[in-house]
């Protein structure tokens, strides 16, 4: 439990850290991650032996080889290999340790909670960073100055993540209408902060995390719940409406352009994926051309700029590992993708397995594995929910009137 609630805080904080310069190593958050995990594997008894996970890191090594033989004088091969390999490497680390692994409802509460709270730094910042929004919105693209001056798709990934706990705390963590005010309260703030990046992938992947958890918690509450969260849903879609057309105010109707892929003069754009279509299409030629090895850990992107005169990164984790990788990356992004969907067959109790999934699998899509949340999200569908007694514990400050949320087993 310590293990996952320090890796949990490291995930929320690593964005703000980033942004403010307070970092000492661009990954370290990453290698923090994996140095917890590495403390837990060896400290806490496993349920299971995860090979499969194993095996998936194994599977990695080979590229560092490929890349070393092809290295060139304008590659860095340490740099190369630790900025495109700490994600992929931390997400194994994070996996072996989380894999079956029990954890109670309330403590998986608790390690939201713990990453909600950098997240709530991270918003406080960039409102007194870029207090007036309407001064800096010149038309449809990511906004930096939005961002506390960051990357727009990082910043928008780890608020879309604070989006979905604050979603979770107000369907199931809410006590009394304080808790649920002030809940709402800073879902509203954190969305308002996420949409007007205009960075999209972080925001439509939050959207999907909550629609995910809402479905999955409705089904395993008792029927008299099941009223309560329908209510619920209803000043809920509510809150979302009035955060968009807020959103919408303040940006001049911008906002609406961007996420109806059109320019600030309303002209519907060509490419929906503003030309990361066009650089996975090179990743997966390379892919076709290198079938069995690939061209090397980091070397994609140099390639691309030697062939093309195109010096960009393609985002996308999945493109990005069959290339480098080969026969091999495919076989180790097989056990990304199948591995968690079979242990839900065999073991449905976690009720957050599809929101974690998502978020994993749609942020590697678009923002790679740049931050270490994918990773621990990842992780985190991996482990075993358990519900003392059928049902969570009251959350700490509740008083014995208020009712907690009856979760079958």
């Amino acid at each position: 439990m310590k293990i996952l609630v320090a890796c949990a805080y490291v995930v929320g904080a690593e964005v703000f850290i980033r942004m403010t310069g307070g970092s000492f190593l661009y990954e370290a958050s990453k290698y923090l991650v994996i140095l917890f995990c590495l403390m837990g594997i060896f400290t806490v008894r496993q349920q299971s032996q995860p090979i499969a996970y194993v095996i998936y890191i194994l599977l990695l090594i080979p590229g560092i080889f490929v890349a070393a033989f092809n290295v060139s004088e304008s590659t860095t091969l340490r740099t190369a290999i630790t900025f495109n390999l700490s994600g992929p490497i931390c997400l194994g680390i994070v996996a072996v340790f989380c894999y079956k692994l029990k954890v109670s409802y309330n403590n998986i509460q608790k390690i939201f909670f713990t990453m909600a709270l950098p997240l709530i730094a991270t918003t406080t910042y960039l409102f007194l960073f870029n207090p007036s929004v309407r001064d800096t919105i010149t038309g449809t693209g990511s906004n930096y100055a939005a961002s506390g001056g960051f990357g727009p798709n990082q910043v928008a990934t780890v608020l879309g993540l604070g989006m979905f706990i604050f979603s979770v705390r107000f369907f199931s963590q809410s006590p009394s209408m304080f808790f649920k005010a002030v809940n709402a309260a800073l879902f509203f703030l954190i969305s308002y902060r996420a949409i007007i990046t205009f960075s999209r992938g972080g925001v439509i992947t939050a959207l999907l995390m909550i629609a995910a958890f809402v479905y999955f918690y409705f089904k395993k509450v008792n029927v008299f719940h099941k009223l309560r969260i329908s209510r619920l849903v209803l000043i809920f879609a509510g809150l979302a409406f009035s955060i968009w057309v807020y959103s919408s105010v303040q940006t001049g109707g911008f906002i609406d352009k961007r996420y109806a892929n059109q320019d600030a003069l309303g002209r519907e754009k060509a490419d929906i994926t503003t030309g990361r279509s066009e650089l996975v299409s090179f990743e997966l030629d390379e892919f076709l051309n290198n079938p069995f090895v690939g061209v090397g850990v980091g070397k994609i992107k140099e390639l691309r700029e030697q062939k093309e005169g195109v010096l960009a990164a393609s985002h996308n984790e999945m493109s990005r590992i069959l290339s480098e990788h080969g026969l091999l990356g495919l076989i180790a992004l097989s056990i990304l993708l199948l591995a968690p969907l079979i242990l839900r067959i065999r073991n449905k109790s976690n009720m957050f397995f599809y929101a974690c999934y998502l978020f994993w699998f749609l942020t590697i899509n678009h923002s790679s594995m740049r931050i270490a949340a994918p990773a621990f999200l990842y992780g985190l569908s991996l482990l075993s929910i358990t519900y003392p007694n059928g049902k969570p514990q009251k959350p700490a400050g509740s008083d014995n009137s208020t009712k907690q949320i009856g979760i079958r087993n």
